[in-house]
């Protein structure tokens, strides 16, 4: 069987106020050519479909229609939502959409119950893993701390149960939206920590044949097994370096794997230039950067005048203009952001308590710190779902 694993489509996101949805339609066209060429069998979504709760009408319009031209080519196509998306508007009219091939599952406490489709091999299992927030679901699967990793495994459980009892031989694909431990994370994914940890490890996909995964924007391989489409297209600078791709994945009568990429369109490149201002203005080596989105740093000592006017009668298509000044390495500014970079919410906070008092928090003050901040994501996560 050939699926096309796809995510994060994002619909109705911005990219730095430039809107998108032209963009995103394109790659909607695209998605429905490679479905025709590649003679694909069934398509997965792993969630993130659109980039928030309550989308803009135009992002809906465009979800409409591709879920028309995939209807219309009689391909099986299984979606689940993510973080960004809402669960329940995402899922109203399952039933009914269900019936024209386009299988939405939006439901947690459905993570056991598979769509089957079949092929000359026999029956494949698709079973879907909405993106599952702790806080909200740990009573409905058992679990008694909030948790990723248990929450999850928990789900994991319930499919491979569900999969004990089906037909010898019976292939099964997982799709899940999730931050799972080796994955590579950029600047355009919502943080979905809780507990200090954000990461769950690829293990807990034992057991099924295939892992389509969403909520990471790079393309990635974890295992053979457990893979990454990433979004079609970047949505942060730190996309930069991305080939956004799908993945064209093969499933064989034993439920081996095999996986190629398959590019998806680029509307314009991004860049990242850094440097004294007159120097980018001047450099000929940026001339392959005057027709892409560009984010401009500049190191001047003190900040020219009129820069982005400047910027952009070389680079028109310039969006974001960060200042960071070359300083001398004793500078108090550039100690404390070095301070700062990397540093996890709950490391910050815990480095304030140690400089108010002399002295950091102890383990039962860090247990404090860790559970106000998985209550104030989950406080979110709830408004989030209320919206």
């Amino acid at each position: 069987m050939r699926l096309l694993h796809t995510s994060d489509w994002h619909l109705g996101r911005a990219f730095h106020r430039v809107n998108m949805l032209g963009d995103q339609a394109e790659f909607i066209g695209h998605l429905v050519t490679a479905v025709r060429e590649h003679a694909v069998d069934a398509v997965v979504v792993s969630g993130d479909v659109y980039d928030r709760a309550v989308p803009p009408l135009a992002a809906v319009e465009l979800f409409d229609d591709v879920l028309h031209r995939l209807a219309d080519l009689g391909v099986p196509t299984l979606m689940i939502s993510g973080n960004h998306d809402s669960a329940r508007r995402l899922g109203v009219g399952a039933g009914l959409i269900g019936r024209a091939g386009i299988h939405l599952r939006t439901e947690p406490a459905a993570c056991g119950t598979p769509v089957v489709l079949a092929d000359e091999h026999g029956d494949v299992a698709f079973y879907g893993l909405p993106y599952l927030e702790p806080a909200l679901v740990k009573e409905d699967f058992g679990v008694e701390k909030a948790g990723r990793e248990p929450v999850l495994a928990a789900a994991m459980e319930r499919v491979r149960a569900d999969l004990a009892t089906r037909a010898p031989g019976t292939r099964s694909v997982v799709l899940a939206h999730a931050f799972v431990t080796g994955g590579e994370a950029s600047d355009s994914e919502r943080d979905i920590t809780v507990g200090g940890v954000a990461a769950v490890p690829a293990g807990v996909f034992d057991g099924v044949d295939y892992a389509a995964l969403g909520h990471l924007h790079g393309c990635q391989t974890i295992t053979e097994r457990v893979r990454y489409s990433g979004s079609p297209l970047a949505y942060s600078f730190s996309e930069t370096d991305h080939r956004k791709t799908m993945w064209l994945v093969d499933l064989d009568a034993h439920g081996a794997v095999t996986a190629e990429r398959v590019d998806c369109p680029v509307p314009r490149p991004l860049a990242r230039v850094r440097g004294l201002l007159e120097d980018l203005l001047a450099d000929p080596d940026l001339t392959r950067h005057e027709d892409a989105w560009v984010e401009a740093t500049l190191t001047d000592a003190v900040r020219p005048a009129d820069p982005m006017a400047r910027l952009t009668e070389r680079f028109p298509h310039t969006l974001s203009l960060v200042f960071e000044p070359e300083r001398a390495p004793d500078d108090p500014d550039v100690s404390y952001a070095r301070r700062l970079a990397g540093r996890s919410d709950q490391e910050i906070a815990e480095d304030f308590v140690a400089h108010v008092r002399g002295a950091g928090p102890d383990e039962r003050e860090q247990a404090v710190l860790r559970d106000a901040f998985d209550a104030v994501r989950a406080d979110e996560a709830v408004r989030e779902v209320a919206r």
